[in-house]
């Protein structure tokens, strides 16, 4: 079992910056690891994830970079120019080579305009 905790959400101004962390209880060297965000209202969808390489959403291309600290058991999702519509809850997830999932409860990002 792994849990991931999500935290560095809040309140931003449009066109502001946030850096969300995603702290694992154990070690996430062999995981691909991502971030998703769900809209009230729409469903859950992906930010970007990294593994052996780093994979963007079109939106997020450009704006937000994916990191990790395999050391620290954390992966970071720095978000720039931020927009309204980036408002939503904030997911972190792990994918296991044995290809079990495990989700943390989320952070909430809102962005006013």
């Amino acid at each position: 079992q792994v849990r991931l905790v999500e935290s560095g959400g809040g309140l931003v101004q449009a066109g502001g910056s946030l850096r969300l962390s995603c702290a694992a209880s154990g070690s996430i060297l062999s995981f691909n690891m991502g971030w998703y965000r769900q809209a009230p209202g729409k469903e859950r969808e992906l930010v970007a994830s990294i593994g052996g390489g780093t994979n963007y959403a079109s939106f997020a291309e450009g704006r937000f970079t994916i990191s990790r600290d395999d050391a620290k058991n954390t992966v970071y999702l720095r978000m720039n120019s931020l927009k309204p519509e980036d408002t939503g809850v904030y997911y972190c997830n792990a994918i296991t080579p044995w290809l079990a999932r495990y989700w943390g409860r989320g952070t909430q990002v809102t962005v006013s305009s």
